[in-house]
């Protein structure tokens, strides 16, 4: 953890876009996201209202997650290229602030979010903030290769708070709503791992591709995708999956293995030889798959609104 009062802080006093920038604005669209269709896909309809201050205050609590996380890493964030611009690191908010904002908006988030719906949805947005900000954040991440694998919970549990505020539980196609992005996220991180390893090696974050080495990273990138696309198609046999996603998901996992047998089969010669270009391109592809995936759900439970159901398997 970085020793604040050494930072030397900018003279003018910050912005309202520093302070929004220390919620990780681009992580919080995919949490709210996945929380809006976990809310959606349940067979509980929420007033639209209530709905709309449930995914607000999901998101308010993925913020104060990642405000939490600014204050814990401001010093591997200050040597990494692709963190150093942060408020924190940067020196544009002091780490106190960022702390007491986390805090506030943890709490905030939780109180509100139990008021709005019910007390398990909010326990739930409770345990992920503490699981983002204590376990991964101040204990995974600088300790063991698996920080991603473990990690990736905290990010994986909006969709089913969104279910857990509309049906007060959860259910078969919440946990494989959890488990789709929990297995996404280590190949996806490990793809951006294997040509930015440099940042990790300076920070002394012990990413996978840090501890064991780019050959074992690309291993663990194809061994994860096929677990991943196992689950994906398992999506599409519950209430939750329907035509539309099926096809989604045959298509983007066919892709998404083929790019990892590529990046399984290449050594760091073939890699650098073309600029890290499949790696490259295959965690762009990641980026896509689990937009994709969610927006299929939607598009599936927008037909059946329309009355045009599926029904599950599963």
């Amino acid at each position: 953890m970085t020793d604040v009062s050494l930072q030397t802080f900018d003279e003018h006093e910050p912005q309202f876009g520093d302070y929004f920038a220390l919620l990780k604005p681009r992580v919080m669209t995919l949490v709210v996201f996945t929380a809006f269709v976990g809310l959606l896909a349940a067979p509980v309809a929420l007033h639209p209202f209530v709905a709309f201050c449930a995914i607000l205050f999901i998101a308010i609590g993925g913020g104060a997650s990642g405000a939490l996380n600014m204050w814990w890493d401001a010093d591997i964030d200050a040597v990494m290229r692709r963190t150093a611009k942060r408020p924190v690191p940067s020196g544009r908010v002091k780490g106190d602030e960022a702390l007491a904002i986390g805090l506030a908006l943890s709490a905030f988030s939780v109180v509100f979010l139990g008021l709005a719906t019910n007390w398990f949805a909010a326990g739930l947005l409770a345990f992920t903030i503490f699981f983002y900000a204590v376990v991964y954040t101040m204990w995974l991440k600088r300790t063991t290769p698996q920080n991603i694998v473990i990690g990736g919970a905290a990010g994986a549990f909006p969709p089913m708070i969104g279910w857990a505020a509309a049906t007060g539980g959860v259910s078969v196609e919440s946990i494989l709503m959890f488990a789709l992005i929990f297995m996404w996220t280590p190949p996806h991180f490990w793809a951006l791992a294997l040509f930015m390893r440099s940042d990790y090696d300076d920070a002394g974050v012990p990413m996978l591709t840090v501890t064991h080495g780019r050959p074992a990273t690309r291993r663990h990138i194809l061994v994860y995708t096929v677990l991943l696309a196992a689950l994906a198609l398992a999506m599409g046999l519950t209430s939750a999956g329907g035509p539309i996603y099926l096809a989604t998901a045959l298509v983007l996992n066919a892709m998404f293995l083929k790019g990892a047998v590529e990046i399984w089969r290449r050594d760091e010669v073939m890699a650098e030889a073309d600029n890290y270009g499949v790696e490259k391109r295959f965690f762009k592809l990641s980026l896509l798959y689990l937009f994709a995936h969610f927006g299929a759900i939607l598009a599936d439970r927008a037909l059946e609104t329309l009355g045009f159901g599926f029904g599950g398997l599963l």
